[in-house]
């Protein structure tokens, strides 16, 4: 179904002049070095096609022959290629004079054209490579091993790209193709079944950035005398099509990939759709020329989804996304997802909706999935994220399906190691509870007082803890607080850190001054609403011994939104009272507790 899914995006930017997409036997490639010369042969000069881009050069891309596959056996390009070939006397070994005269082998096809005569001309009597050695251009392109092709001077495109070159190329193509020899497995009509498959160039970690989709390179994988491709009979256009599709989607250029994970990641759909273009926005980080643009395509798709905004054709038009990482030589699937744009929008949406929790001012709304998984990273890097998770949480989130286990526990792994609830960890436990857990109460936005899940309420009880921790030092700032020192221990076995914490913070209360009554007046009766629920039957406090993953996870959002709501900015009056006045408790109820 790749395979096919692949063509029909092929078809369908064939169909459209604009595209630009590399007709059947050819392709578009980046060519730095154009050898100028003379009708006549002569040589004028190498044109540099390269500009700065950035803070690198980029060569001009041109539409030339396809290239095909090289092995040990030396195969030449067609009027474009490395010195070795293109030039004679380049090349060393045994295979220096076969390599050059492949090159002009692939010329005599085309002698009868004035351009082409003048290529073999220069190349066969007037080329001289101790004229050029003194040219800095003959000898970056000699040490760099890029490509070069020629161009007639006075002539705007170089000789490949001529119009009667392009005329003649095709007709040779067709004049030369062989009768169909099998049923092609993509269109499922007689074709000439490509026995080698192109190379697909842009999937991050392959060897030289290349690698085969389609290959089968030793004699296990062969059987009933089926030798390399035989083994999938796949039409000659077919292979053109899906590899050229492909190598599109994964150009330098294309706004239709993003990196999740080692998964290099590719999107399209059926027919032109706003989600395609939107993908990266939504999932990848944002341009430097344009930051808040992944802000604005998740609210549109928000919007579009709680409205039910979608075009007429979202409904049936239909959504690929593919997942490509480096494996052995060949390039392996990592996922592969297909679906309306639709049921796509739905689902990416409900992702959204998950992950959505408080933050400050300075913190984005939406962060793409690649940040959040390097916050539960060692040291934050990307290399650190395990290796299958991206392609697991990418997959369902696509899929629908519950999220991978081991996204809420290298998070919670992740706080206790840096003591630190931050913004991205938050979203994404709270994202993984909603969805995979279903808990009876589900975790809102911003602090839920009437939540009664035990993790959160005691999650909620250690931020105030710390905070009276703070308020007691004043002026005074901590090197360290009880969070990090207790919270790995507090958050997993309360029952073994709680009982002291709350002695502590008895003493911490009583140390602050008469000015700030109405502050410790607060502390109590928020400690109280927190608490009045944990009594046994003698009314004696008491703390769980133990807590799951889960109730781990509903610690760290407790903690963590209780710790926002500190910073919402609540207004205190002047007698030292605050607006938001607890519902629950008494300051003598906790003051009986603290002093448990």
């Amino acid at each position: 179904m790749i395979l096919q899914a692949l063509k029909e995006y092929y078809d369908r930017k064939a169909a459209d002049p604009a595209s630009g997409i590399a007709p059947l036997g050819w392709e578009w490639k980046e060519i730095p070095f154009l050898f100028v010369i003379t009708e006549t042969g002569d040589f004028v000069q190498i044109e540099d096609t390269r500009e700065i881009v950035g803070k690198k050069k980029r060569a001009k891309f041109f539409l030339v022959p396809q290239s095909v596959g090289r092995t040990r056996n030396p195969v030449a390009f067609t009027l474009w290629d490395k010195a070795e070939y293109a030039f004679p006397g380049v090349a060393c070994g045994t295979d220096a004079n076969k390599k050059h005269s492949l090159f002009l082998e692939n010329l005599d096809p085309y002698g009868e054209l004035p351009s082409v005569l003048a290529v073999k001309r220069y190349l066969s009597g007037i080329f001289s490579a101790e004229h050029l050695k003194t040219d800095e251009r003959w000898i970056e392109y000699i040490q760099s091993g890029t490509v070069a092709t020629f161009k007639i001077a006075g002539h705007e495109q170089p000789v490949p790209c001529e119009e009667s070159f392009v005329r003649a190329y095709n007709a040779h193509m067709s004049a030369t193709s062989r009768v169909a020899d099998g049923i092609c497995l993509v269109t499922g009509q007689p074709s000439i079944i490509a026995r080698t498959h192109h190379k697909i160039v842009g999937v991050a970690g392959t060897d030289k950035n290349r690698g085969s989709l389609v290959s089968f390179n030793w004699k296990a994988a062969e059987s009933f005398g089926k030798e390399q491709s035989y083994n999938s009979p796949i039409g000659q256009e077919a292979e053109f099509a899906y590899t050229t599709a492909l190598n599109t989607l994964l150009g330098k250029d294309s706004k239709q990939k993003m990196q999740v994970g080692d998964a290099t990641t590719v999107f399209w759909s059926s027919r032109k759709s706003h989600l395609e273009d939107e993908f990266t926005d939504i999932f990848g980080g944002p341009p430097k020329d344009n930051p808040d643009c992944d802000i604005a395509a998740v609210n549109q798709l928000l919007t579009s989804v709680k409205t039910g905004a979608f075009s007429p054709d979202d409904g049936t038009t239909r959504f690929y996304v593919l997942g490509l990482s480096p494996n052995s030589a060949r390039i392996a699937v990592r996922f592969w997802h297909e679906g309306t744009v639709a049921e796509m929008e739905t689902r990416f949406a409900d992702w959204f909706e998950n992950l959505r929790i408080d933050h400050s001012q300075k913190d984005k709304e939406h962060l793409s999935l690649w940040r959040l998984l390097c916050s539960i990273a060692p040291l934050g890097k990307s290399e650190n994220v395990p290796p299958n998770l991206a392609g697991a949480v990418m997959r369902s989130i696509l899929e629908g399906t519950a999220y991978p286990a081991t996204l809420l526990s290298s998070a919670i792994v992740r706080i206790k190691a840096e003591r630190d609830v931050t913004y991205p960890r938050a979203k994404l436990i709270k994202a993984f509870i909603n969805h995979n857990l279903n808990p009876e109460r589900k975790l809102t936005v911003s602090l839920d007082k009437d939540n009664t899940n035990v993790g959160y309420r005691l999650g909620r009880l250690f931020a105030v803890l710390e905070r009276i921790q703070c308020e007691a030092a004043k002026p005074t700032k901590l090197n360290a607080t009880i969070r990090d020192r207790f919270y790995a221990s507090a958050s997993a076995t309360p029952a073994a850190v709680f009982g002291n914490l709350m002695r502590l913070a008895g003493h911490h209360l009583s140390k602050l001054d008469a000015d700030k009554k109405g502050l410790r007046i607060w502390l109590e009766d928020l400690i109280g609403e927190i608490l009045y629920r944990d009594k046994d039957h003698n009314g004696v406090q008491k703390f769980p011994a133990h807590l799951s993953l889960g109730e781990q996870g509903m610690f760290a959002i407790g903690y963590y939104h209780q710790r926002q709501d500190f910073f919402a900015g609540r207004k205190t009056k002047a007698d030292g009272t605050n607006d938001a006045t607890p519902t629950t408790g008494s300051a003598d109820v906790v003051q009986t507790e603290l002093s448990l």
